[in-house]
C-alpha cells in the first residue's frame, strides 16, 4: 500500500523555502488591478515605430513567460528535493501564467485585433526569439537538474530585460505610467524568482567535485554567451528604429552579470551600472509605490507592505560544500 505524505510547513528542511513562499504570496497581484487605459492618452502621442517597438516587446516577453510557465518551471519541479520547494516552484510558475495574461491585457487596451495578430504571428516567425526559445526549451528538456536551473535564472535575471528596457524608459520620461506599473510588478517577482533558484543551484554546486564544477561553469558562460550574442541581434533589431541599440546593450550587459551573480559566479562584462540610463536604473527599483486610490493601482496595493529580497536574506542560506 502507497502512502501519501502531507506538506508540513512546521517542519521545513530548508527555511528559505518558507520564507520564499511568504515573500511571494504577500506580493500576489493580478493585472486586473491596474488601470491599463489611462494611459491611452500617453500612447497615442507614441510614433508607429514606437508602437511598434512596444507591441514586439510585449510579445517577446509574452513568450518567453509561456515557454517559462509551460516547460521551463515544470522541468525544474521535476528536480525537487522536497515539498517545500515543489510547492514554491508550483507558486511561480502560476505567477509566470500571470505575467504572460498581462500582456494580453496591454494589447487589448492599447491595440486592435488587427495588430494584436500581428504581434502574435511576429513572435511566431522571429528567429531571434525563437533561437532563444529553442535554446532554453532544449536545455528544459534535456539538460541536468543543474543545468535547468542555470538557464531558468539566466532567462529571469538577463533575457527578460531588453524587453523591460522599453516601458520602464517611458515611465522615466512620465509615459505609459500605468503599463509601467505592471513590469515593476514582474520585475518584483523575478527578482524573488532568480535568486531563489539561483541559491538552489549554488546548493547543488557546492555538492559537486572541483573537476565537475569546472565543467558546469564552462558551460553556464558559453550558454550565457551564445544567449548574449542573440540577444544583441534581437535587440538591434526591434530597437534600432528608435536609436536605443546601443543604450540597450550596455543594459544588456549589467543584466547578464547580475544573472551570473544569482548564480554564485564572477560577471562576464566589466562592471557598467553607471552607464546604464538612470532613468531606466529608477525604474529598475521594485519598492512599492504609494498611489491613491482614485488615480491608479500600482504596486503598493498589495495585501501588505512588501520589500524586494535583499543580499542579506539570502547570506545564511548560502551553502558551504
Amino acid at each position: 500500500m502507497t502512502n501519501y505524505n502531507a506538506i508540513n510547513w512546521n517542519a521545513v528542511e530548508d527555511v528559505l523555502d518558507k520564507t520564499t513562499w511568504e515573500k511571494l504570496t504577500e506580493q500576489f497581484w493580478l493585472d486586473t488591478r491596474i488601470p491599463l487605459s489611462n494611459d491611452l492618452d500617453d500612447w497615442r502621442t507614441l510614433s508607429d515605430t514606437e508602437k511598434e517597438l512596444v507591441g514586439h516587446v510585449f510579445g517577446g516577453l509574452t513568450l518567453l513567460d509561456t515557454l517559462q510557465s509551460e516547460n521551463g518551471v515544470d522541468a525544474l519541479r521535476k528536480d525537487s528535493k522536497t515539498q517545500h520547494e515543489e510547492a514554491v516552484l508550483n507558486n511561480i510558475q502560476f505567477m509566470e501564467s500571470v505575467h504572460a495574461k498581462s500582456y494580453s491585457s496591454i494589447f487589448s487596451t492599447l491595440n486592435t485585433k488587427k495588430e494584436i495578430d500581428e504581434i502574435f504571428d511576429w513572435t511566431l516567425h522571429n528567429e531571434h526569439l525563437q533561437f532563444k526559445a529553442k535554446v532554453l526549451n532544449d536545455v528544459y528538456m534535456t539538460g541536468t537538474p543543474l543545468q535547468k536551473k542555470a538557464a531558468s535564472v539566466l532567462l529571469e535575471s538577463f533575457l527578460f530585460y531588453s524587453g523591460f528596457y522599453t516601458p520602464l524608459y517611458y515611465l522615466g520620461n512620465n509615459k505609459m505610467s500605468n503599463v509601467a506599473e505592471i513590469i515593476k510588478l514582474i520585475i518584483r517577482d523575478e527578482s524573488v524568482h532568480g535568486t531563489y533558484i539561483g541559491y538552489k543551484f549554488m546548493i547543488g554546486y557546492n555538492q559537486l567535485t572541483e573537476d565537475e564544477q569546472s565543467d558546469l561553469t564552462n558551460w553556464v558562460y558559453e550558454l550565457l554567451f551564445t544567449l548574449y550574442e542573440n540577444e544583441l541581434e534581437y535587440t538591434n533589431d526591434m530597437y534600432t528604429g528608435v536609436g536605443w541599440q546601443d543604450e540597450v546593450g550596455v543594459f544588456l550587459r549589467y543584466n547578464a552579470n547580475k544573472a551570473l551573480m544569482n548564480l554564485g559566479m564572477n560577471p562576464l562584462f566589466p562592471d557598467n551600472a553607471s552607464d546604464v540610463n538612470p532613468i531606466v536604473m529608477n525604474g529598475i527599483s521594485t519598492s512599492t509605490s504609494n498611489h491613491d486610490f482614485f488615480s491608479q493601482v500600482g504596486n503598493g496595493y498589495l495585501l501588505g507592505q512588501v520589500e524586494a529580497m535583499s543580499d542579506e536574506d539570502y547570506e545564511y542560506a548560502n551553502p558551504k560544500p
